[in-house]
C-alpha cells in the first residue's frame, strides 16, 4: 500500500465544518493540543485543513453547498447551530486530567471534570469555538462490555473457525452510564 502524505492517518477521519477554518486551526491547536498537518485554499482564509490528533486526524472544511462541484448534490455543509448536536467526536489521549487542565486554562466550555466510567474510560466532554462537541477519553481499565451492560459481538474467522470478541471503546454522553 502506498503512503500518501496528503491522506489522513487512521481508518476513520471526521470532517467538521467551521465558519472560519483559520481561526479553528489556531483554537483547536491551542485549546486541545492538535497539530496542523496542512491547510489549503486562499492565503489568510483557508478553505480546509487537516489536523493531527494523536495517531489520527480530523479534517476542517468551510461552509459550502454540495460536497463536490462535479456532483448534483445540494446538501448544505454548515457548522452546528447553538443548542443542537448532530454528532460528537471522541479522541483518545494519554492523560485526560492533564488535557482537561489545558482546556480549562484556555477557557474552553467544559461540561464536567474528568470522570471514570464503569466501562473503563476516564472522560470529559467539551465544546469548541463553533459548537462541536468533543469527548476526550483515557483507558484506565480493561472491562468486558458485559460488565457494564453491553454485549460483545462474536465474529467468526471463517479461515480458522475461531471466534473473536470485539472490544469496542465506548464514548459516553452525559448521563449515559449504562
Amino acid at each position: 500500500m502506498a503512503v500518501n502524505r496528503s491522506a489522513a492517518p487512521g481508518p476513520v477521519v471526521p470532517v467538521l465544518v467551521y465558519a472560519n477554518v483559520g481561526q479553528a486551526i489556531e483554537w483547536l491547536s491551542a485549546a486541545f493540543g492538535f497539530r496542523e498537518r496542512f491547510r489549503y485554499g486562499p492565503e489568510g482564509s483557508p478553505a480546509g485543513a487537516q489536523l493531527a490528533v494523536g495517531e489520527g486526524s480530523v479534517f476542517l472544511t468551510s461552509p459550502r453547498v454540495g460536497q463536490s462541484p462535479k456532483w448534483k448534490d445540494r446538501a448544505e455543509f454548515r457548522p452546528p447551530r447553538r443548542g443542537e448536536i448532530s454528532h460528537s467526536v471522541c479522541v483518545h489521549v494519554d492523560d485526560v486530567d492533564r488535557h482537561y487542565e489545558q482546556a480549562k486554562r484556555y477557557g474552553v466550555r467544559v461540561f464536567s471534570s474528568p470522570e471514570t466510567h464503569p466501562f473503563g474510560e476516564r472522560q470529559y466532554t467539551a465544546e469548541d469555538l463553533e459548537g462541536h462537541r468533543w469527548t476526550f477519553t483515557q483507558s484506565v481499565a480493561d472491562v468486558a462490555p458485559e460488565a457494564w451492560g453491553g454485549k460483545s459481538a462474536n465474529h467468526s474467522n471463517e479461515s480458522s473457525g475461531k471466534s473473536s470478541e470485539a472490544q469496542p471503546t465506548r464514548c459516553s454522553q452525559a448521563g449515559d452510564d449504562s
